[in-house]
């Protein structure tokens, strides 16, 4: 059935999907669904090894356009053509992996020296990314993965092919191996993984190890085979300290710290000497809460964990705020909350409020979203500049999160959808939030987008994306508060148009 040369272009693979969908749905006895999820888990292991050689090849055929590009820049510097030359260079740039456009396309290992790899914020990290409906941030890490394993690692991807490695047990491998240079990683390759034997599995019986061992046995090979490069690997881990957050369920966040060791456990231990003190002068806390609002207090040089002196940005309904409506609300940089959770916050009151503590100040600002789609239509602003009141009306309207279909990243940047150079006006329907990255690939030459145009009122603000294939990716403005119950509000609405006519006759 997939044996011809049609099978394999994307309109024959198209094909697996209704097999797929009959899969499960007939009466299979238990021993037959076990056997079929064994092999639908090698299944997806074997997509995976195709998506690695099918990125591996869109790589290789962008980058010889690239060298065709920079051959072309190196003409026009010898011509003494600038603008040529820069031309030329940005096209280098869009169809290279690597950031500089020089053509090393993460070839280079890592080095103790002051070097770092491609971040993949170039034209072809993000096509990889749009085209698996993934962030940019893990398209050029699929990219990487396609390269070290096409290049380096070859048994590995043998194994990733045969089912005995899943797509996640393969990165393990890069990534413990990933301050090696492309022939040692080939020796780790050889030794911990092997060749496929006859019967299916591996020399190295990867394929019967978990997560830890892998990494494990991974790890100690590397470390043997060079063992300059286990301080190479600390050098640059120190060098990628950061503090990231993320949301936890039930209103609760991660705020999670990387550092070195050294420095984690003196703060984990400033942190728990407060605590112990505390509770030997009889705070009733517990020891956990201790430790979490001293390290909010230190941080933010606040008195009391909860009087938060920065901008919180909480986004609610009118009845949710003052009738007791049940419309969840919207924190941003975190998601939805309950709104009985967010009049707590506003009144500051409840679990975990601080008696007596200083109460931050609370200001509101009006929003207005369409009854029937939800969509933020105006805000208390009349500026058109991207750096007042529009700026604030976009970042609120986008939720604070980047317009690239699939990205989620912050909005660092609110620009132009069509370019100000171009003749782009400055107003909210060519506005959108993104973050760095997005925004510095649409300029790369071969992506536009334009804001397409609403057929109905209130519909959401939609952008098209054309990438230099011509691939298209639309997203759509989310609507502001997702749990709100649209049938009531424009019930709600008509009643009021109604009453107003009825008011206005007599």
């Amino acid at each position: 059935m997939f044996d011809d040369a049609a099978a394999v272009t994307a309109e024959g693979l198209e094909a697996l999907f209704p097999v797929l969908s009959r899969v499960g749905a007939g009466g299979d006895s238990d021993q037959e669904r076990v056997d079929q999820l064994a092999v639908l888990e090698r299944v997806k292991s074997a997509v995976a090894a195709a998506q690695v050689r099918v990125t591996a090849a869109f790589v290789d055929s962008q980058e010889r356009v690239a060298q065709a590009w920079r051959e072309r820049a190196r003409e026009c510097s010898d011509a003494g053509d600038f603008d040529g030359w820069r031309a030329a260079r940005a096209q280098a740039l869009a169809a290279s992996f690597d950031d500089d456009g020089t053509g090393h396309s993460g070839r280079q290992p890592a080095a103790p020296r002051r070097s770092r790899r491609p971040s993949g914020m170039t034209g072809v990290a993000a096509q990889v990314a749009l085209a698996r409906h993934e962030s940019p941030v893990r398209g050029a890490a699929h990219v990487r993965l396609a390269l070290t394993l096409t290049r380096d690692l070859p048994h590995t991807l043998a194994a990733l092919e045969a089912g005995e490695l899943s797509e996640w047990r393969a990165q393990l491998v890069v990534n413990e191996t990933a301050s090696l240079t492309s022939e040692q990683r080939s020796l780790v390759d050889a030794e911990v993984v092997g060749p496929l034997s006859d019967t299916g599995g591996t020399a190295g019986r990867v394929g019967s190890l978990g997560d830890r061992e892998l990494a494990r046995r991974v790890r100690a090979v590397a470390y043997r085979v060079d063992a300059a490069s286990v301080m190479a690997r600390a050098v640059r881990a120190e060098s990628e300290r950061r503090v990231t957050i993320r949301p936890a369920p039930d209103t609760m966040a991660y705020v999670t710290a990387l550092l070195p060791v050294a420095q984690a456990v003196a703060a984990h231990a400033a942190l728990t000497a407060a605590a112990d003190t505390a509770r030997a002068a009889g705070d009733e806390r517990g020891k956990g809460q201790v430790m979490a609002d001293t390290f909010v207090t230190r941080i933010t040089g606040q008195a009391a964990a909860d009087a938060v002196p920065v901008e919180v940005q909480l986004v609610m309904s009118d009845r949710a705020l003052l009738a007791g409506d049940a419309t969840p609300a919207q924190l941003a940089g975190y998601g939805t909350v309950p709104a009985a959770w967010a009049r707590t916050l506003l009144v500051g009151s409840g679990p975990g409020h601080a008696q007596g503590s200083d109460e931050a100040q609370v200001w509101l600002r009006r929003l207005y979203s369409h009854p029937a789609t939800g969509t933020l239509v105006a805000m208390d602003s009349t500026r058109r500049t991207f750096d007042g009141g529009l700026r604030r009306y976009l970042l609120a309207r986008d939720v604070g999160t980047c317009r690239t279909p699939w990205c989620d990243a912050p909005a660092r940047h609110v620009d132009h959808v069509r370019d100000h150079a171009q003749g782009g006006p400055t107003t909210d329907t060519n506005g959108q939030g993104v973050c760095v990255r997005c925004n510095h690939t649409k300029q790369l030459p071969g992506f536009t987008a334009e804001t397409l145009p609403t057929c109905q009122p209130g519909a959401p603000h939609a952008v098209r994306t054309t990438t230099p294939t011509g691939h298209t990716y639309t997203s759509h403005a989310p609507p502001l508060l997702p749990g709100q119950d649209r049938g009531a509000v424009s019930a709600g609405v008509a009643r009021s148009i109604a009453s107003t006519g009825r008011a206005r006759s007599a």
